[in-house]
């Protein structure tokens, strides 16, 4: 009888510590998709930063800048843009390795031989924003000083601010995958001793 309780209570907690596993796992895809979606539009769009020039408007982003009416292609190989370019490319790849690792491991999380998917798409996700922070430095810095000693009326755009939205949605997905990692490694670890 007591037998019994006791493996009652140990499927009981087994499912609780499950349940809260997929609830950071499904938290941390969903941060990753949305992180994801903002770094896609944020590397494509041309609205990394705004100033005026002979009274008129111009906008930049990483791979064009537009006067009024019309756009065009950076010709010049500067290396902050190459660099900020890069490392959100890199970002992409990363966050979305991680998102299918991450889904991966959500659907078939009782498969966790030759390597722990939660754990691999958490490490990838910190990947992923480590990139995005490098990007989003980089381009920070050199923008700073150099349009700010240029030009008096410039500011940053929204495809920039969705940059830095990214950042902060990979680093909470890597945050709750790696909860979800603990959480699965606790009661493996209980069991073992």
């Amino acid at each position: 009888m007591t037998e019994e309780r006791g493996q009652k209570r140990n499927r009981s907690v087994m499912s609780g510590v499950l349940g809260r596993m997929y609830s950071f796992m499904g938290g941390g895809l969903f941060c990753a998709g949305v992180g994801n979606i903002l770094l896609i539009i944020s590397t494509a769009t041309d609205y990394w930063m705004q100033y005026r020039q002979s009274n008129n408007y111009m906008h930049q982003g990483l791979w064009r800048y537009c006067v009024p009416g019309k756009c065009m292609t950076h010709t010049d190989s500067i290396a902050y843009w190459d660099a900020t370019r890069a490392f959100m490319i890199l970002s992409l790849l990363a966050c979305f390795i991680g998102i299918v690792i991450g889904v991966m491991a959500f659907i078939r999380s009782s498969s966790f031989s030759g390597f722990d998917k939660t754990f691999a798409a958490g490490i990838l996700f910190f990947i992923s924003c480590f990139f995005v922070l490098l990007a989003m430095a980089v381009y920070t810095g050199v923008t700073v000083n150099y349009y700010g000693k240029r030009y008096g009326n410039w500011r940053f755009s929204w495809s920039y601010i969705m940059g830095w939205v990214a950042v902060v949605l990979t680093f909470f997905s890597g945050i709750f995958y790696m909860c979800a990692y603990r959480m699965h490694e606790c009661p493996r670890n209980s069991n073992s001793r």
